[in-house]
């Protein structure tokens, strides 16, 4: 069945959006609707355009609404949709609060209608490859997870200066980090710690942090810095048969295995630029073996190939509001141990 959709912001993301629904079949899109109209000048033709989303639910051919306005109005445009009988779809982060959010899915499930947060980013090539390698433990049992994500622009831009608005990182890519990080780690949180930062933004933060210890024994650190002029996209998972690394946004990267382990250090020292070790020093050669990461054929298109298949009742949405939930009140914690300097207990 065709999918009849209308997004409703027609900003950067909503025109991302309008692409993405062009390399489909089964999806058309039918309306635009923004309150600004410079944004709808490059409408594709024959899409209906309106400036208010009023007239959008009420007149246009539509069974899902895509919700990409400012993130303070996510409330009131995903509840307007669900009264008027839509399906939704609202951009990340979903709300401001879990308060906010509640009420989102509630209005949903009064009116019967599919709700889920675009969270693309569970898509994305580098995510999936290392979720393969933790999910069959390519590298034995996992320890620890790092995923990082450095820049060199600093300054936040458009909207994303005011606080009001959501702005600043953890609003914005720390979001999807911390998603990933939660479908990866099928566990409770135990403790939480956070360190937020200022670097160069007066208003918003620009750097994070964040250390969570999960019951099942693993350590996940997240780590963001708009301005560390050392741009990386990178990860690491330690295991106690060997460790996995990627560098950038593809599966460059590798798995690395010892060929036997060592039953103590080696007798002899071995001298260094900074002087004598015994653990420390070059590994004898044979020690270490590379592996290849894994491959996966991935692309952010297949958040809206497995949607369709929610919306023609095929299967339930991936991702599920109680998993939004729970990134927004990590979250919350997120923030509450940036400004206390203390970790907290989290879901014991």
């Amino acid at each position: 069945m065709k999918m009849k959709i209308g997004i409703v912001g027609f900003g950067f993301m909503g025109h991302c959006d309008a692409d993405t629904f062009d390399t489909f079949d089964d999806i058309e899109l039918t309306a635009v609707c923004d309150t600004n109209p410079d944004q709808l000048k490059d409408a594709p033709e024959g899409v209906k355009q309106y400036s208010n989303v009023d007239d959008m639910l009420k007149d246009a051919d539509i069974d899902v609404v895509m919700v990409s306005t400012p993130n303070p109005s996510h409330p009131e445009m995903v509840k307007k949709a669900a009264k008027a009988g839509k399906h939704v779809i609202c951009e990340k982060p979903a709300a401001m609060s879990v308060k906010e959010f509640d009420e989102m899915v509630e209005a949903c499930k009064e009116a019967g209608v599919l709700f889920t947060v675009h969270q693309q980013r569970r898509w994305d090539t580098d995510y999936r490859v290392m979720k393969e390698v933790y999910d069959k433990h390519m590298v034995g049992d996992p320890y620890i997870i790092k995923s990082q994500l450095y820049g060199f622009n600093g300054y936040m831009h458009d909207w994303h200066v005011y606080p009001e608005m959501g702005g600043g990182m953890l609003y914005d890519w720390g979001v999807h980090l911390i998603d990933q990080i939660l479908n990866m780690v099928d566990s409770k949180i135990v403790s939480l710690y956070a360190d937020i930062r200022n670097v160069i933004n007066e208003k918003v933060d620009d750097y994070f942090k964040i250390i969570m210890k999960f019951a099942s024994g693993v350590t996940a650190e997240i780590e963001l810095g708009t301005y560390y002029l050392t741009p990386m996209r990178g990860w690491f998972i330690g295991g106690n048969t060997g460790s996995a690394m990627l560098n950038g946004f593809t599966n460059e990267g590798k798995i690395v295995r010892t060929e036997h382990l060592l039953e103590n250090v080696p007798g002899k020292i071995t001298m260094t630029a900074v002087g004598p070790t015994r653990s420390f020093g070059p590994a004898p050669e044979g020690l270490l073996i590379d592996e290849p990461l894994p491959e996966v054929n991935v692309s952010q298109r297949d958040y809206f190939v497995q949607f369709l298949k929610a919306f023609n009742g095929e299967e339930e949405v991936f991702v599920k509001p109680e998993q939004v939930r729970r990134v927004l009140r990590v979250m919350d914690a997120v923030r509450e141990s940036g400004k206390t300097g203390k970790a907290i207990e989290f879901e014991k």
